[in-house]
């Protein structure tokens, strides 16, 4: 019984959860890894920029199409190609990922749809959430 229960862990890939947050909201507490990105660009203080959220394309450009947004995201690249192969060798099922801004609108949002698309390059299966978008659809 103990062997079915191990093969069939070894048989599934980790999952991964991203989370996009507003630490004004507070930190969620059922996450495994917690990136603040405050440190971002941030598109509140725009008035034309203000009203949309980290969905819409000229927010993500904001946000990440800058040296620091380029360089976090290479990093983070770099960081997960490293961890995640770790987590799978301890046979984690899944894994969430937060990450937070100021209101949980812009950065922490753009951020997180680029990383889906950086976790997918290297093989995962990405979910997200954005906690403080109203619509709180889960994307996959």
């Amino acid at each position: 019984m103990i062997r079915h229960y191990q093969e069939s862990n070894e048989e599934q890939a980790l999952k991964v959860s991203l989370l996009s947050f507003g630490y004004k909201f507070g930190v969620p507490v059922d996450v495994d890894l917690v990136f603040d990105v405050r440190f971002l660009r941030n598109p509140h203080f725009v008035p034309d920029l203000q009203p949309l959220t980290g969905e819409y394309l000229e927010i993500q450009q904001f946000v990440l199409e800058n040296q620091e947004g380029k360089d976090f995201l290479g990093h983070l690249r770099d960081l997960f190609a490293f961890l995640l192969p770790l987590f799978e060798r301890e046979q984690r099922n899944y894994l969430t990922i937060a990450f937070g801004c100021t209101g949980g609108r812009h950065r922490s949002v753009a951020m997180v749809l680029s990383m889906k698309n950086i976790l997918k390059t290297l093989g995962y299966d990405v979910t997200l959430r954005h906690r403080e978008i109203k619509s709180e659809q889960v994307e996959t």
